[in-house]
């Protein structure tokens, strides 16, 4: 045993801390130090306690950066979608927030019109995946295939291809929204190849998959991904009834409905 100080022993906690990257226990260890001497906790408990908030720490920083790496355009849940206005239940919710379909490589496929909610769920289903831990991207249809592009100019393609082929989620939306012309369509086909399979793929799409022609242009290309993409695949139909234009109604009744009543 040895015989140092409160202080001496603080500073060598710290000193240890520092070196062994633990900042939770640096922050944290006098605070729970204090409570488990009130709480007259043994030893073994105490030290149980300072890992513990810990592990906690950094679970929550892990997600936190996983959310972060992910680059959603903004912050969407499942939990918050409105199921009764649109086709999609909580059956199906529930599916896409347990995420098993990552663990099986499987893809997901959201069709319909704009402002349906295509977006928003696939936006929450890739949070709810960072969340757990998994590796997520988030990108539109267009913006990687300006990247793809790029990468290939640059002599960089295999990279970055290999690089979105480790990624446990891509989340990509807009697809079908612009054409893209042969190359941009063959860059995603071989990112979409990549993973095929092996990593899941959540796509949105405002257009039926007999129309993806007019996306990919090449009418066996556009096979080739509506196959890959459909097999061991969870279709889900968002449907026609906007969201958005619904709410945005509701609105400019509610706002007439008040300057009626002399409400400003």
């Amino acid at each position: 045993m040895s015989g140092r100080s409160e202080d001496g022993a603080m500073a060598t906690i710290d000193a240890a801390c520092r070196e062994l990257k633990l900042p939770t226990v640096r922050s944290e260890a006098s605070t729970i130090a204090d409570g488990a001497l009130r709480a007259g906790l043994t030893h073994r408990a105490y030290l149980a306690d300072v890992l513990a908030a810990e592990v906690d720490d950094r679970r929550e920083r892990r997600r936190q950066r996983r959310v972060a790496d992910a680059k959603f355009p903004r912050i969407k849940r499942l939990a918050e979608f409105d199921c009764s206005r649109s086709p999609v239940n909580e059956a199906t919710l529930a599916a896409l927030a347990a995420g098993s379909f990552i663990e099986h490589g499987d893809p997901i496929v959201l069709l319909g019109d704009s402002g349906t909610g295509k977006s928003h769920l696939l936006i929450g289903t890739g949070m709810a995946a960072a969340e757990a831990g998994a590796r997520v991207r988030y990108t539109t249809a267009a913006a990687l295939v300006n990247e793809l592009v790029e990468a290939a100019d640059d002599r960089t393609l295999s990279r970055v291809i290999a690089r979105y082929g480790r990624i446990d989620l891509l989340c990509l939306d807009e697809l079908g929204y612009l054409s893209l012309d042969t190359r941009g369509a063959e860059l995603l086909f071989q990112v979409l190849t990549e993973r095929e399979e092996q990593r899941s793929v959540a796509v949105a799409s405002n257009a039926p998959f007999s129309e993806w022609g007019r996306t990919f242009t090449d009418a066996r290309l556009a096979g080739a991904v509506v196959d890959r993409l459909t097999f061991r695949s969870l279709i889900i139909e968002t449907g026609s009834d906007s969201y958005r234009l619904h709410t945005s109604t509701a609105a400019g009744k509610r706002n007439a409905g008040r300057k009626s009543d002399g409400v400003s």
